[in-house]
């Protein structure tokens, strides 16, 4: 496999984007450069993930829909000639601390970017994984409840004022969602929330796979929530 060079992959992928959309000429053009890195995964997840950094790059100029729309087409490319079967199915319960011992190793593996779509996070565990991820560079995102962030024992704001992205719902109903993704090609998801009470006393499950007929949902899902939720108010520590 070719060694990548991020500035020269960034400078390809920019010419692609200017116009905001895909042409023949550019998918041919773009097809040709992945085959000749002959990705393996860990590469897969790297362009990927520059893709879609681009992508957030030019969604505050841009339209946000044939941002997204050309993201979508370049990331198909780079999975087209390399489809696999999945290589990770796990299925974990809780009460148990391997739950999240689980979520810290996975967090610890990222590469690129971790988005974590939770109903509330009170585990400091977690939290430390998390800070711990975004400290190295990961490009950590999350997305969580507006009536949870403020919550006693929250880890929300404190992530937050690390730097951390956050944004959540501005409705009656919950954002009950909990799922996450790491480098954007794993997800993980099921009922357990990402508190102590998981952990220590509920009856709970998640599940954990890279089959990509499974994750490429997930993706488009939180994508779609990040441009409807609003960034959180921290207020002052």
């Amino acid at each position: 496999m070719a060694a990548i060079d991020r500035t020269e992959l960034d400078d390809i992928l920019r010419q692609t984007l200017d116009d905001r959309r895909l042409s023949r000429t550019e998918r041919r053009a773009l097809a040709e450069v992945f085959a000749d890195y002959d990705l393996d995964d860990d590469a897969r997840g790297f362009v990927r993930s520059r893709v879609f950094a681009l992508a957030r790059e030019h969604l505050r100029a841009a339209g946000a829909r044939a941002v997204l729309d050309w993201a979508e087409d370049v990331v198909k490319l780079v999975q087209a000639r390399h489809d696999r079967d999945p290589t990770i199915g796990e299925v974990h319960f809780s009460p148990s601390d391997e739950c999240r011992r689980r979520i810290v190793r996975l967090l610890a593996s990222c590469r690129g970017s971790a988005d974590i779509c939770v109903f509330t996070i009170t585990d400091d565990w977690l939290a430390r994984a998390i800070l711990d991820a975004h400290a190295r560079g990961v490009a950590v995102r999350i997305i969580t409840d507006d009536e949870k962030v403020g919550d006693p024992g929250s880890d929300v704001y404190r992530i937050a004022r690390a730097g951390v992205p956050v944004r959540c719902d501005d409705s009656e109903a919950h954002m009950h969602h909990k799922f996450a993704l790491f480098d954007r090609r794993i997800v993980l998801t099921g009922s357990y929330n990402w508190t102590r009470s998981a952990a220590k006393h509920n009856r709970e499950n998640f599940l954990i796979t890279d089959d990509s007929q499974l994750v490429e949902p997930y993706v488009r899902a939180f994508d779609a929530l990040w441009q409807d939720m609003s960034p959180i108010t921290v207020p002052p520590a």
